[in-house]
């Protein structure tokens, strides 16, 4: 599988947040409002103007306070349950760019429900705006058609985001990991065969986020594969390129 990938290295992670900025600042992303949770965690979760986010997961271990940060994004899918949802509602709600890989939604996508593309999401992404549209993560494609790198890639100090091809983001992962498991016995990829948005963490994923790993092989659930099921045959037709 060709295209491009990320490769996200929680363990050089200092929640810095530049990340988080830089993708707000390229998308020309307004703020929101927030609130504080009693955790350095801000804004409390992914949002209309928040594509990228540092999720902070504090614990106690032995006595001690133990912090994971983990930079969550979407993951863009090599097999995007997202882009079947929005497809039982609507055709052209999502671009899935042959080049890179990157999924990215379209304005046609307002046409589709939140609750059903979201819910498809096993990474529990996709958010919607004020008009119905659904925002995310899009790689950063402008950028990357352009030959420049995801701008959360290109402020990360500490090399903890990596950007490029498929091959050579793998590459770097499996490297890393090995030298980690050293170390750290539970240290370990999370979907890299699934996705283009490659984590490595060193304990439990779920430490990190409830939803730091796919739970089921599809995020399509009963509800939108029986619609899908009922949709008109010509526009299913035309979905799988029959006509």
């Amino acid at each position: 599988m060709a295209g491009m990938s990320f490769f996200i290295d929680t363990t050089r992670c200092t929640a810095c947040r530049g990340c988080q900025i830089a993708c707000k600042n390229w998308n020309q992303n307004g703020a929101g409002m927030t609130k504080n949770l009693g955790s350095h965690q801000n804004p409390p979760d992914l949002d209309e103007n928040t594509f990228k986010l540092v999720r902070f997961s504090e614990s106690e271990v032995n006595g001690k306070p133990v912090w994971y940060f983990f930079a969550d994004q979407c993951r863009h899918c090599l097999e995007p349950p997202c882009k079947d949802a929005i497809a039982g509602y609507v055709d052209g709600g999502v671009i899935h760019d042959e080049e890179t890989g990157a999924v990215v939604y379209t304005e046609k996508s307002k046409e589709a429900p939140i609750d059903d593309v979201r819910g498809a999401c096993p990474y529990d992404i996709p958010r919607a705006r004020q008009d119905g549209r659904i925002v995310k993560c899009t790689m950063c494609l402008d950028r990357v058609k352009n030959g420049l790198i995801p701008a959360c890639v290109k402020v990360c100090p500490t090399e903890a985001m990596n950007f490029g091809t498929r091959e050579s983001m793998l590459e770097l992962a499996q490297k890393r990991l090995a030298y980690l498991k050293a170390k750290y016995p539970k240290a370990q990829l999370l979907d890299p065969d699934e996705v283009r948005v490659i984590y490595l963490v060193v304990d439990d994923p779920a430490k990190y986020h409830s939803h730091a790993v796919a739970s089921l092989g599809s995020g399509i659930d009963r509800k939108l594969a029986l619609r899908r099921l009922f949709r008109p045959a010509k526009t299913l037709a035309q979905s799988f390129r029959l006509v």
